[in-house]
């Protein structure tokens, strides 16, 4: 069963294990985060990524890694720790992704990783529009008693 470490901007890593916590709550032990702080030096950063990550790994020594925006600190350092085997790395992570994830922990690497990165996309939808405007509230147009009348 792969574990998951979350590698993120502070304080998102950590919020995000407090909703994984909300959520499973028995499975919050497979899970490591790591914060990464304004000024935080990359070398820094991947050797308590390196220390998380071995500390963390799951039974097989799989894990996923999820992290915020592609292309800043936190998601470098998590493409040095990728190997394609035993370490994938999820970009963008978000609620849905996580929920995924930890919902099939128990998946291959690459499943796991496949399944949690379509959770993440799907996750992102418009759900109302705006409510028309200037339109009046009626609950009978042709309400002989009030007079009232649409116009």
């Amino acid at each position: 069963m792969a574990r998951l470490l979350i590698l993120a901007h502070a304080p998102l890593a950590s919020a995000f294990h407090a909703v994984a916590a909300h959520a499973f709550p028995e499975l919050i032990d497979r899970i490591r985060v790591l914060d990464v702080q304004p000024g935080d030096v990359p070398e820094h950063v991947e050797v308590k990524a390196r220390s998380l990550l071995a500390a963390g790994a799951g039974v097989d020594g799989e894990t996923l890694v999820l992290t915020d925006v592609f292309g800043a600190t936190p998601a470098n350092v998590a493409q040095r720790l990728a190997d394609g085997l035993r370490v994938r790395v999820l970009a963008g992570v978000n609620v849905p992704m996580l929920w995924r994830a930890l919902n099939y922990a128990q998946l291959p690497l690459e499943e796991l990783a496949s399944r949690a990165m379509i959770g993440g996309s799907q996750g992102v939808m418009p759900i109302a529009t705006t409510r028309p405007q200037n339109q009046a509230h009626t609950t009978n147009v042709h309400d002989s008693i009030d007079h009232h009348h649409q116009q």
